[in-house]
C-alpha cells in the first residue's frame, strides 16, 4: 500500500510503500509514551525503507534516546519545527522504517487485532484497551510483523 504522511506544520512530508499498513502495534515503553503517547503508547506500522521519499528533510531532526545512559541505535525522526514524531529507523533492520501511525495521512485499514508491547513500562495511569484477539507482551514480541500478517491471512496490497 502506498502511504503518505507529514508533520503537523507540513514542513516535512513523506511517502513510501508498506506491505504491512495495519496500525496494530501499541508500544508502552517510556520512550514511545513520552515522545508520542496521547494514550500512553505509540501506534507503529512498518514501511519499506528503500521506497521512503522525504520532502523538507532540512526541517527533520534525529533523536537517539538514552537507555541506561547510552544512546540507542534507533533513529527517531521528527520535525524540528513542530515536534511531530515521524518514524524510527534502526540499522539492525535496514529494510524497514517504523512509522508512527499518527503521522500518516493516507486512510489506513483497521487492524483485526493489536499487539501490546512493553506493558511492564506503561504509566500507572494507563489502562490498556485489550480486546479478546489482542496479544500482550511485557517486553518485545517474538512474532515478526510479517509473521503476524501471514498468520492472520492479511494480504499485501
Amino acid at each position: 500500500m502506498f502511504l503518505e504522511g507529514a508533520c503537523h506544520c507540513r514542513a516535512v512530508s513523506f511517502s513510501l510503500e508498506s506491505p504491512h499498513p495495519y496500525p496494530y502495534q501499541r508500544c508502552y515503553c517510556s520512550i514511545c509514551r513520552k515522545l508520542n503517547g496521547g494514550g500512553g503508547y505509540a501506534i507503529n506500522i512498518s514501511g519499506e525503507a528503500e521506497s521512503l521519499q522525504v520532502e523538507g528533510d532540512e526541517h527533520k531532526g534525529i533523536y537517539h534516546p538514552l537507555i541506561e545512559g547510552q544512546p540507542t541505535i534507533g533513529e527517531r525522526h521528527f520535525c524540528r519545527e513542530c515536534g511531530t514524531s515521524l518514524w524510527v529507523f534502526d540499522s539492525r533492520w535496514p529494510a524497514l522504517v517504523h512509522l508512527y501511525a499518527s503521522a500518516i495521512d493516507t486512510p489506513l485499514p483497521r487492524a483485526p487485532e493489536h499487539v501490546h508491547i512493553m506493558l511492564d513500562s506503561k504509566a500507572d495511569w494507563v489502562t490498556p484497551d485489550i480486546q479478546e484477539n489482542d496479544q500482550c507482551f511485557a517486553q518485545y514480541p517474538e512474532e515478526s510483523i510479517a509473521a503476524w500478517h501471514s498468520r492472520l491471512g492479511l494480504q499485501q496490497t
